[in-house]
């Protein structure tokens, strides 16, 4: 029982790890079995996880190191840089390139970025390591038998670290200059590797300590007799080896980190430290090394000084190798000049080509070209103008202010050159050049290699390698003396240009248009504007450039009419006239401080487009004579362009939308004119369709209107941004609302109020705007109004009170809206109220008798003048006019001067008959729309000439300003107007 015992404790022994026995009273047989059991245990090593855990690991506590961000951060760089050494002395270029990439990666960081340049900058060891790496991998570049018996993986991570060497050295390019003036060892360097070998020494001495101690406790444990004693003895030799371990590294510490202890003890311990083994334990006399104070000061101060003359001597090698680079452009030839500006041309367009370096070089030696005539600056120019547009690379992009500006200068001195010359005889000109010298330029190029191998096949004694690097000496024919190609090429061209006769002097030989140029440079002044913000100071500078715009359109214009190009002339006088359509005289004469005919000089430069241009720049040209007519108040006169130029029957089918745009634009300032001179029906019609729906801003072109649905693309949000009219062209659109609204006003109220009277009539009523009665339906329905804000609460408001019978609230509602402000001219404001004024004292006359006729037996002439403050002809007259056309029932006691009032009532046959022609009238709007929209008929058939409006009393043309045909009932006129460029042809019929 006793041993079964024993053999149980000991599994549970072997099972804990225990090194103790079980009880105090055991045997000597119970302290061979657990003495076993341990011997098993610790065979056993790192097999059983529960061996780790000691009574020794129980009682040491790990010490934890704290280390700084700064700390981490440059052991990190040592670390990289040890590691490429080893690897440049082994030649091990793979894992060279490994250790670069991590050491690159960690300076690149922000975070290190940021530590590195709050401790003094990019550390000297980084810098160092870097102008070794870089010639050592030079070295191995060049020597190429080693090269080739490298394994690729070797051979491509060589190669790849020369391209990552060329690719991040840039960035520290000047540290690298600054360290070859001045290649020594930093004190800082220096000081760490002194630190780091006390510490090394200092470690190596605590180890050979605590082995010592340990060896003497090892001899007390083996004297003890029993194992209690033992255990006792192990535990305190553990502890003091343990304490002298830590006092030994503490002194390591003091004394790594201590530089300015001069302690007699410290050097004492220094020395001791530098003896390993034995000699540590003999008595010697040892030698104690005195500390070398260096001057860290002086050596810094070096190290600026050597700096600042390597920035002198770098200044002053560049100033000479511009002065000789200076002495070398002065003495260029024009031939030179014609073969670099050939080699640069030649680099245009291929891959990696910088265009703004090929532009640099371009304006050079366009600048150096001067002082050799027009003949050899104005090609070079032309060249230079071609590499400015270059910088333009996708269709969104615009060409940067200061380009643009360079670019113009450039087509202003090729202007100037051509306009330069009181005889027109004595003019240059410019024409096409001649492929002669690009023919020379690419034999040179190719084919001088061709002959000199076909010279090389027929030699006999020389190689043909030595023939083909002979170089061909070349001689002048008049004086036998040898010349180079340049010079040879310059004598060429001045012999050629001395067998040319005058005229052919002038032909300036050019690769390019100029018309061309300008075309492509207005473009890019107008996608400038659209791109700069109209509410920032730079859109006010930048349309300054409008008038150096203008002025070089007038010479290219003036110089295309002296050499007869009709074509290229008529698109000048296009692009000079939509610079200049959209602005009133006024404007002209405060921005210019002198007065000017703009109106004779459209109309010359418009007529020669009609005689000259083409198809879309006659319409074009139409669209803005039109639009600066109406601008000016000649509406008369716009509308008879509109009329006998059919544009409103064609500009469906025109299919370009900045035409259609334009149309759009030309229609709404004839409603404005036609509005400012009192012509309420033609404004209403004119305005109309652009103002009816929401899309008003598109057919505009002056934003875009939010998609309800989202249908469309990225790339027709795109397309309609590029086709934006600029800020400073746009229409007011709260002018044209109110313009619209107050037409409206004014045609529907004297309508609604006699559809109000409940009595059946049998004068039917046609609805002009459904839009206008559509908001007066919602201003009617709101439960609350407050007072007016908007231009459209402005205006419901005068309707209502229009309605009843209160025309001075009407007046002065519509009198005190700020968008009369905005109309240009003098006076204009004044003349709009006045307007106004008069209008609704008509119309409120209209809406009076149209409401209350029912209630009175007969009213009186002087009664009614009074309450409209009108004169007795006018009253006259409006009540004549609506007698005639059947609107009041009534007829005139001329001796009394009264009106006689009539009441009729309709019987339930004329209501039935009312109602039918009603539905009748709907139904035949309703299959013209079907009929037009399949066929695309949307003018008027022939034959149709005038009609009568028996609403109004006046005649007028089914064609009218708008040109639209008329809707349902025959005898109202057409409702023309704006054209939709989005599947919207056509106006509303």
């Amino acid at each position: 029982l006793t041993t079964r015992l024993q053999i149980q404790s000991s599994n549970m022994s072997r099972f804990w790890a225990a090194n103790e026995s079980s009880s105090d009273d055991s045997s000597s047989d119970d302290s061979s079995v657990s003495s076993s059991s341990s011997e098993d245990n610790k065979k056993a090593g790192g097999n059983n996880k529960w061996l780790e855990f000691s009574d020794d690991s129980d009682s040491e506590e790990e010490v934890r190191v704290v280390k700084s961000a700064k700390t981490r951060t440059f052991e990190s760089l040592e670390e990289s840089t040890k590691k490429i050494r080893n690897g440049m002395k082994i030649k091990d270029y793979a894992s060279i390139q490994s250790n670069y990439d991590d050491l690159m990666k960690t300076v690149s960081s922000s975070k290190s970025k940021a530590i590195i340049n709050a401790h003094g900058g990019i550390p000297r060891f980084f810098v160092r390591v870097l102008c070794d790496l870089e010639d050592f991998i030079a070295l191995m570049k060049k020597d190429k038998a080693a090269f080739k018996k490298l394994s690729p993986t070797q051979g491509r991570a060589l190669n790849r670290m020369g391209l990552s060497l060329k690719k991040n050295n840039k960035t520290y390019d000047k540290l690298m200059i600054e360290y070859r003036a001045n290649p020594s060892t930093s004190d800082d360097e220096a000081s760490d590797d002194d630190v780091k070998a006390k510490a090394v020494v200092s470690d190596s001495d605590s180890d050979s300590d605590s082995d010592s101690d340990g060896s003497d406790s090892d001899k007390s444990s083996k004297s003890s007799s029993s194992s209690s004693s033992s255990s006792s003895s192990s535990s305190d030799s553990d502890s003091d080896s343990d304490d002298d371990a830590a006092a030994d590294d503490a002194a390591s510490d003091w004394a790594s980190s201590s530089e300015s202890d001069a302690d007699s003890e410290s050097d004492a311990e220094d020395g001791y430290a530098q003896l390993k083994g034995r000699a540590r334990w003999l008595k010697t006399n040892t030698v104690v090394k005195e500390k070398v104070v260096k001057d860290k000061e002086g050596r810094g101060q070096a190290r600026k000084d050597a700096r600042v003359a390597a920035l002198a001597a770098k200044v002053a090698e560049e100033a000479v190798t511009q002065e000789d680079t200076k002495e070398k452009e002065e003495e260029m030839s024009a031939a030179v000049l014609n073969r670099k500006c050939k080699e640069v041309i030649m680099s245009r367009g291929r891959r990696g080509t910088d265009t703004k370096q090929v532009l640099q070089q371009l304006e050079k030696l366009s600048a150096l070209s001067v002082k050799y005539g027009p003949r050899i600056e104005i090609p070079m120019l032309m060249h230079t103008i071609t590499a400015q547009f270059d910088l333009v690379k996708t269709l969104d992009d615009y060409m940067e202010t200061p380009v643009w500006k360079s670019c113009a200068e450039h087509l202003e001195r090729v202007a100037s050159v051509l306009e330069d010359g009181e005889d027109e005889s004595k003019k240059f000109t410019l024409g096409p050049a001649s492929t002669e010298d690009d023919d020379v330029m690419i034999d040179n190029a190719l084919g001088k290699k061709k002959n000199k191998m076909k010279d090389a096949a027929g030699v006999g004694d020389i190689g043909a390698v030595d023939a083909v690097a002979a170089e061909v000496k070349l001689f002048n024919p008049h004086t036998n003396e040898a010349e180079t190609e340049d010079e040879r090429a310059e004598r060429l061209r001045v012999e050629k240009e001395s067998t040319m006769t005058e005229e052919e002097l002038l032909v300036i030989p050019v690769i390019g248009s100029i018309s061309l140029f300008m075309n492509r440079l207005d473009e890019e002044y107008i996608k400038s504007l659209q791109r700069t913000s109209s509410h920032s100071p730079d859109y006010i500078v930048r349309l300054r450039d409008e008038a150096q715009l203008v002025k070089l359109l007038k010479k290219t214009y003036n110089y295309f009419v002296r050499v007869d190009s009709k074509g290229e002339a008529a698109q000048m006088a296009l692009r000079r006239v939509e610079h200049v359509y959209y602005v009133h005289d006024t404007i002209v004469e405060q921005v210019d401080g002198e007065s000017v005919d703009t109106a004779k000089l459209i109309s010359d430069l418009c007529t020669y487009v009609y005689q000259e241009g083409t198809d879309r720049s006659k319409t074009r040209a139409m669209l803005c004579h039109i639009f600066h007519h109406a601008l000016h108040d000649r509406f008369l006169e716009a509308r008879d362009l509109l009329l006998m130029s059919h544009l409103q029957d064609n500009i469906a089918n025109v299919g370009d939308v900045s035409t259609m745009i334009l149309f759009n634009r030309m229609m709404v300032t004839m409603g404005l004119s036609a509005f400012r001179l009192g012509r309420i029906w033609d404004s209403h019609q004119c305005l109309s369709e652009i103002c009816s729906g929401r899309n008003h801003r598109e057919l505009l072109a002056q934003g875009i209107s939010n998609n309800r649905y989202g249908d469309r693309s990225a790339e027709e949000e795109k397309a309609e941004k590029r086709r934006q009219v600029p800020y400073h062209q746009h229409i007011n659109l709260d002018l044209v609302e109110a313009c619209h609204l107050i037409s409206a006003m004014l045609l529907e109220v004297p309508n609604m109020a006699a559809i109000a009277d409940d009595a059946p009539t049998t004068r039917r009523v046609k609805i002009l705007s459904r839009m206008f009665r559509k908001q007066c339906d919602i201003y009617n329905r709101q439960v609350f109004t407050g007072p007016p804000e908007q231009i459209k609460d402005f205006i419901m408001c005068a309707t209502k009170a229009l309605m009843k019978g209160e025309w001075k609230i009407c007046a002065d509602l519509l009198s005190d809206l700020e968008v009369w402000s905005l109309i240009p001219g003098d006076k204009a404001v004044e003349q709009i109220q006045t307007m106004l004024v008069e209008k609704i004292k008509l119309e409120g006359l209209r809406t009076f008798l149209n409401a209350y006729s029912s209630q009175y037996d007969s009213l009186s002439l002087a009664q009614l003048c009074d309450m409209f403050d009108l004169s007795r002809n006018d009253v006259h007259s409006i009540v004549s006019k609506m007698m005639i056309n059947r609107e009041l029932h009534a007829s005139w006691d001329q001796p009394t001067d009264t009106i006689v009032l009539r009441k009729v009532e309709a019987s339930s046959l004329q209501l039935l008959a009312l109602q039918f022609a009603e539905k009748a009238a709907n139904l035949v709007e309703t299959n013209e729309r079907l009929l037009d929209t399949k066929t695309g008929n949307f003018h008027f058939r022939d034959g149709e000439g005038q009609r009568y409006d028996n609403n109004r009393g006046h005649g007028q043309r089914r064609s009218g300003p708008g040109g639209g045909r008329g809707r349902g009932d025959q005898k109202r006129g057409g409702r023309g107007g704006g054209r939709g460029y989005k599947g919207r042809g056509g106006g509303r019929k």
